[in-house]
């Protein structure tokens, strides 16, 4: 009888302990929220009738307070694509820190940690460590101060922000000075920069604006890139100061960062072009203004660049690149006056400082976009039209799409994306691209 109570005493001993740690574990998990989506989109070009596009993406995210002013979310990103046209064969992730690169699970499938970060928050103000994005400004379509994370261009710029934005391991602390102003300061110690199309690519880069042109009868050479990799001294740091004053909303900007496109060098050597790309540091200062009069809202940004680089097409220029400060802004004016009707119309246009006659671009570009939504049925059914024109190149995109809820937790849609322009554009390269586009949205 002693024996079997000391047993059955043993046993609870060891039995108790793993009852505690499960009502624990029980107790984590249901502080956790989990919720995600699940999209899938099929594209066919227009010119041959051939598949661009077949792929899905599968986004889970998860929150969880780990207390009362501290909180973790964790997104991820799981994507696959039949066609393997925006990638195809190896995928290079150079551009990528190591801490950032994707885990490529095949020729056409890849997972990442989307983004992975820790809200702390003391008193008004609060702090985001982790994996993340950044988003300043407040154009449409373009980007003047949106450029505290790199991009992925894998489909030029036909993918949402939102996915096409890298995030990037970063310390954004939001301070906050009275009821109307904050600062945010922001260091990103994380060396990733723009994924840009391989040669083979269907939305690689071809235009003279982009890429240097080499001459009949020569060689290129093309050395691996001069990447930043030290996580102290290559780090970004940026600033942001808002304020509400008299109906506007006002933010200084700077960011001192390094381009996230490479700057392709070039020395020219009997018949052989070399091309030497470099990553090269700049500053960027900047502002945003805005303010709603009636069913008006005008929107304005601006930024300025010390060190921007442009290819020249002068072969007697030593390097191929000139180095100039370039200004930048947009002016944009919204209208919901209309039942169910939202337009937009913006200006863009960018300055470089100095009339050099060598650059394959013009000193100042013109562009000009302008975008029309409209609902119905109680918002269920949605058309919109995105149109970017290029007054310098008179090149663009028109982008027609129309949307429905099907249920409160599914969107379907059908798209269609249209170049034209001369080849040597920026939309107009890629005239042979058009394409049209059906897809759909679980929210989960």
């Amino acid at each position: 009888m002693i024996r079997s109570l000391s047993s059955t005493t043993f046993l609870l001993s060891m039995f108790l302990p793993s009852l505690s740690l499960a009502e624990e574990a029980s107790t984590w998990l249901d502080k956790i929220e989990f919720s995600g989506t699940a999209k899938t989109e099929w594209s066919v070009e227009t010119n041959e009738g051939e598949n661009q596009k077949l792929e899905t993406v599968i986004q889970p995210e998860f929150k969880m307070d780990v207390s009362s002013d501290t909180s973790l979310t964790a997104i991820f990103r799981l994507r696959g694509d039949a066609k393997d046209n925006f990638e195809p064969g190896s995928r290079g992730q150079n551009s990528s820190s190591p801490a950032s690169r994707r885990l490529l699970l095949g020729d056409n499938v890849d997972a990442e940690v989307r983004e992975f970060y820790l809200d702390m928050y003391v008193g008004d103000s609060s702090l985001r460590l982790g994996k993340q994005q950044v988003v300043w400004g407040q154009a449409d379509g373009l980007k003047v101060l949106d450029v505290v994370n790199p991009q992925s261009y894998r489909e030029f710029i036909l993918d949402d922000f939102d996915d096409s934005r890298i995030p990037l391991w970063m310390l954004n602390a939001e301070i906050t000075i009275d009821d109307d102003s904050s600062l945010q300061l922001l260091w990103m110690p994380d060396t990733t920069y723009n994924d840009l199309p391989e040669n083979d690519a269907t939305y690689a880069f071809t235009s003279p604006l982009l890429v240097p042109q080499a001459a009949s009868g020569f060689n290129v050479s093309l050395k691996e890139v001069d990447k930043p990799t030290n996580l102290v001294t290559d780090s970004d740091f940026g600033a942001r100061y808002s304020t509400f004053y008299k109906g506007w909303d006002i933010t200084l900007n700077y960011l001192y960062h390094y381009n996230d496109n490479p700057v392709l060098y070039r020395q020219i050597a009997g018949s052989t072009v070399t091309i030497s790309p470099k990553y090269e540091r700049t500053h960027l200062f900047g502002g945003t203004l805005s303010n709603a009069f009636d069913d008006f809202i005008l929107r304005t940004e601006l930024g300025y660049s010390t060190n921007s680089y442009f290819v020249s097409h002068d072969a007697s220029d030593l390097d191929g690149i000139e180095e100039v400060g370039e200004l930048s802004y947009v002016i944009g004016l919204d209208y919901s006056g209309i039942t169910d009707t939202f337009l937009s119309a913006q200006i863009f246009q960018s300055i470089i400082t100095e009339d050099l006659a060598n650059v394959t671009r013009d000193q100042v570009e013109n562009t000009v976009t302008f975008l029309a939504e409209r609902t119905f049925a109680n918002e269920s059914w949605k058309i919109e039209t995105l149109f970017l024109h290029s007054l310098n190149d008179n090149d663009g995109l028109v982008r027609p799409k129309i949307s429905h809820e099907l249920t409160s937790d599914i969107d379907i849609w059908a798209s269609a994306d249209v170049f034209y322009g001369t080849s040597t554009g920026l939309y107009g390269q890629y005239g042979k691209n058009d394409r049209i586009s059906i897809g759909f949205e679980w929210g989960f």
